[in-house]
């Protein structure tokens, strides 16, 4: 479940790239955050739901808050590189979300898990070495700061979501996640970032339904299995990048991608790999 959310926030990426590009990354996040805020809101309030309190809330909004500025440093930097290049540069979010997970949320980092992550590093290293030597502008550089950053702040944000998930449905963390950016970004929208010109409405609520849908998917995955894992499956958006990148933008695909997109596979699937089970004779040792 948590693969599919993936690939389905990869193609919102897909879309709020172009809207970025046309109307600025904060009007698109912003944008798409309301939207969001409509869809999960209005079932929301159709299963009468309570309103969080205390330190739900709390968790609620410090993620929120978090998600959101990741965001929207994601989506600038977005709009100036390569897609395959762009998300290639978060692979710092699955490794640090690791460690994260174990100080604060007592997770025991498994041998095969770090193992799987070195394996998909080394892919998006790969992919990441490639995409660099062809593009050295002025303004990729700049968004490749903004993605770096952007990455950091992500892997918190993933534990932050595992500890989320334990806590609350997956409904209400997709509805709060939204409402938080949305609120946090109404201090410079709409008059800064601009109203959306007509036709891309329908692209906004399309973006704002694949965003729901991700969140709901990641929210539920993510209370059934440890960060160490799901961070790990993260890197398989690298894959759907390349692939929406060259579709949409035209971007090409380099031998370095595909080279890279295999280590990610297979570093996914050493990383979800369970543990052995203990012979019951040494068990009982």
């Amino acid at each position: 479940m948590g693969a599919i959310g993936i690939a389905i926030y990869a193609g919102m990426d897909a879309i709020m790239k172009g809207l970025s590009i046309a109307s600025g990354a904060y009007s698109a996040v912003w944008w798409r955050s309301i939207a969001g805020v409509l869809i999960a809101g209005s079932v929301f309030l159709a299963r009468g739901r309570r309103w969080p309190r205390g330190a739900v809330l709390r968790l609620h909004v410090a993620r929120g808050t978090l998600a959101g500025s990741s965001v929207l440093l994601f989506f600038w930097g977005l709009a100036r590189v390569p897609m395959a290049k762009g998300i290639a540069l978060t692979f710092l979010a699955p490794v640090i979300a690791i460690f994260l997970a174990a100080a604060m949320l007592g997770e025991r980092i498994r041998p095969h898990a770090l193992l799987g992550a070195g394996v998909s590093a080394i892919g998006v290293i790969v992919i990441a070495a490639g995409e660099v030597s062809r593009d050295a502008s002025t303004n990729s550089g700049l968004g490749t700061i903004a993605i770096v950053i952007a990455s950091v702040l992500y892997a918190g944000n993933l534990v932050l979501l595992r500890r989320q998930a334990q806590g609350a449905d997956p409904l209400e963390v997709t509805l709060f996640t939204s409402l938080v950016i949305s609120i946090l970004l109404l201090i410079g929208a709409p008059w800064l970032s601009g109203w959306p010109a007509w036709p891309q409405l329908p692209v906004i609520g399309l973006a704002g339904t694949l965003g729901t849908i991700s969140s709901l998917l990641m929210a539920w995955a993510y209370a059934r299995a440890e960060t160490q894992v799901l961070a790990t499956v993260e890197y398989s958006a690298f894959i759907w990048a390349g692939v929406l990148g060259y579709l949409v933008f035209g971007e090409i695909v380099t031998s370095f991608t595909v080279a890279g997109a295999a280590l990610i596979v297979a570093g996914c699937l050493v990383a979800v790999r369970k543990p052995a089970p203990i012979p019951q004779t040494e068990a009982a040792l």
